[in-house]
């Protein structure tokens, strides 16, 4: 099952179910049942404030990293614009404000900072990518993004971890492990450190390992 360049795979899951084989259970089924952790609402207004009140006490890097992690789009945009080294800005632990954006699921943000330039492959110091970040919280529709920009679905951190094992490891992240997995380039049998692949994760670790018969499918498809 493979898909041309530049296909957005996440239109293609919402739209064509049929893609996926019949027995699988789907990341994107209907009335699944999952634990949401309850958000404090924060208004406008509170982040406005304190936005306000971090400028006086941030170093611009700081204060660039705060913005991207909490979808301050407009503050990314001024701050780029103003100067455009702080795309590459890290925090203690080398993320980037790419990688906040993707964890928290940003995608107005993410695309911001690629237009600017922010790069795509970027290393955590535990060799995390911003597509391991969206990967495993799940936040598809900047995974889908990131990917369709040329962000490697293969792309390994410290142990060994893709995307796939990050996904694979969380029983919440099927919808992203579901993108993955029709990726044309993955390579699904990667193994980690401990020597697993992404489908020995899913089998010790969530529901969603039937998933993987989409790689089964695409073999079959090949060899018939």
């Amino acid at each position: 099952m493979e898909f041309p360049e530049g296909v957005d795979q996440l239109e293609l899951l919402q739209s064509q179910r049929s893609v996926v084989p019949m027995a699988t259970a789907s990341g994107w089924s209907e009335g699944e049942e999952e634990e949401e952790e309850e958000e404090c609402v924060r208004t406008e207004e509170w982040y406005a404030e304190e936005e306000a009140r971090l400028q006086h006490t941030l170093t611009p890097a700081q204060l660039m990293l705060w913005a991207a992690e909490n979808n301050r789009v407009a503050t990314v945009q001024r701050m780029v614009s103003s100067d455009s080294s702080l795309i590459g800005c890290r925090d203690s632990d080398g993320y980037t404000p790419l990688h906040r954006a993707a964890y928290g699921g940003h995608l107005e943000v993410v695309c911001v900072l690629i237009g600017a330039g922010a790069e795509l492959e970027a290393r955590t110091a535990d060799d995390w990518t911003p597509l391991h970040c969206a990967c495993r919280w799940d936040n598809v529709a900047v995974a889908s993004c990131l990917l369709r920009l040329g962000a490697s679905a293969n792309s390994q951190s410290h142990g060994g971890l893709t995307p796939l094992h990050l996904a694979a490891g969380n029983p919440a992240s099927g919808r992203s492990l579901e993108l993955l997995l029709m990726h044309r380039h993955l390579q699904a049998d990667a193994r980690n450190s401990g020597g697993d692949t992404a489908k020995d994760i899913a089998l010790r670790t969530s529901k969603h390992h039937t998933l993987f018969q989409i790689i089964q499918s695409h073999n079959n498809t090949h060899t018939h």
